[in-house]
C-alpha cells in the first residue's frame, strides 16, 4: 500500500484541489490518504471531514488536537501510515500527473537499493495562475548514489534539490533512522520536516529521478518557508540553517562549499536584522555565527560596523530606501 500524507492548516481555499489531485491517481497499488489537519481557524477541517465521509475507504483524518506545528503534524501522520511506501502533498500544492504514483512505484519495485524517487515540478502562482519550471536538477541521472548528494542537500542549493511533495519513498529505512535519532526529526527548532527525510534516505540508499513534471508548487503567498516580515524570515532561516549545521557536524560534511553556505547564511541573518532595525536580531545572528564557526568576511564585517551605532544604521537604512526609489 501507498500512504499519502496531506498536512494542512488554514487552507480552505486549496485543500479540495490537493485531495482531488491525489484521489485522481491511477495506480495498481492500493492508496490511503492520511490527513493531518492542524487545528485550522477557518473551514479546512470541515472540508476534510466531508472528504473523509465520502471516501471513508481511502481517507483517514487524524483526530482533532491543539495546533502541533508542521513538524509534529508530519511525523504523527507518518507514524499513523499503514503503507510500505510514503508520498506527501501539502494542502496548498497539487499533483498534475495522474500516473505520478504508478511511475514511482514501478521504479521502487524494480530496484531495492532505491530509497526514494522524485520528479520535476512547477512553480504555480496563485494570483496569476501562471507556472514556471523548477531549477534544473543537478543530479539528473535515472539513479544516483545518495551519498554523492549529501553535501548539496546540506547547502540547500537549489533550495529544492528533492521536493518531497514530488517523491515516493520507502518507510522502513526512514523509520529505522527515526528510532535511532528521533530528536533530529522532532526538534521543532529546526523548523522544517523535509530536509531530515530526504537527507536520511539519500545517506542509506540510491535516489531515482524521473524527468517528468508531476507537481504544482503554490507560490505568491506567505508560507512556512516564505514569511511576510523580516523577523519571521530571520527565524525560519536561522532554524533551517541550524538543521544543516547539525547534519554537517553529525555526518562529517564540511568543505569549502559548506563553509561558504554558512558564511552566506550569517550575512543574510544580519541583513534581516539590518532591514528591520533590530538590535536583538543582530546580537542573535552573531551568536549563531560563533556557534556555526563562521569566519569573518568583508561583507559581514561591514554590516556589523554599520549596525554598531544608531546613527550609521539609520543613515544606511535611509540610503537604502532612497536607492530603492
Amino acid at each position: 500500500m501507498i500512504s499519502v500524507i496531506v498536512i494542512t492548516y488554514n487552507q480552505e481555499n486549496s485543500i479540495s484541489r490537493t485531495l482531488e489531485s491525489v484521489l485522481s491517481q491511477e495506480c495498481d497499488e492500493p492508496i490511503e490518504i492520511v490527513i493531518g489537519e492542524d487545528c485550522s481557524t477557518d473551514g479546512t477541517r470541515k472540508i476534510c471531514e466531508d472528504y473523509m465521509r465520502r471516501h471513508d475507504d481511502i481517507i483517514r483524518l487524524m483526530p482533532a488536537a491543539p495546533n502541533k506545528g508542521v513538524i509534529d503534524n508530519y511525523f504523527d501522520c507518518l507514524l499513523a501510515c499503514r503503507g510500505d511506501y510514503i508520498a506527501d502533498c501539502a494542502g496548498d500544492d497539487f499533483w498534475t500527473d495522474k500516473y505520478k504514483l504508478q511511475k514511482e512505484i514501478d521504479v521502487l519495485r524494480c530496484d531495492s537499493s532505491i530509497t526514494l524517487v522524485h520528479t520535476n515540478w512547477m512553480y504555480y502562482n496563485e494570483h496569476t495562475n501562471k507556472t514556471a519550471p523548477c531549477p534544473a536538477q543537478p543530479f539528473n541521472a535515472q539513479v544516483t548514489d545518495g551519498k554523492t548528494m549529501l553535501e548539496t542537500l546540506v547547502i540547500q542549493k537549489p533550495s529544492f534539490l528533492i521536493h518531497l511533495c514530488t517523491a515516493l519513498y520507502r518507510k522502513e529505512p526512514l523509520l529505522r533512522i527515526y528510532q535511532e535519532d528521533t530528536w533530529m526529526f522532532r526538534n521543532k527548532d529546526f523548523g522544517v520536516e523535509d530536509l531530515q527525510v530526504v537527507f536520511t534516505l539519500a545517506r542509506v540508499g540510491n535516489i531515482a529521478f524521473i524527468d517528468d513534471y508531476t507537481l504544482n508548487y503554490s507560490t505568491g503567498k506567505p508560507s512556512v518557508s516564505v514569511q511576510d516580515d523580516e523577523t519571521k524570515q530571520f527565524q525560519f532561516m536561522r532554524r533551517n540553517t541550524n538543521l544543516s549545521f547539525y547534519l554537517s557536524e553529525k555526518y562529517g560534511i564540511r568543505s569549502y562549499r559548506v563553509d561558504e553556505f554558512f558564511r552566506s547564511r550569517v550575512f543574510c541573518l544580519l541583513m534581516h536584522a539590518f532591514r528591520c532595525h533590530s538590535a536583538s536580531l543582530r546580537s542573535e545572528a552573531l551568536v549563531w555565527k560563533k556557534r556555526w564557526r563562521v569566519r569573518w568576511t568583508i561583507k559581514t564585517a561591514a554590516i556589523v560596523v554599520i549596525t554598531s551605532n544608531t546613527f550609521t544604521w539609520r543613515l544606511m537604512l535611509a540610503v537604502r530606501r532612497w536607492l530603492r526609489f
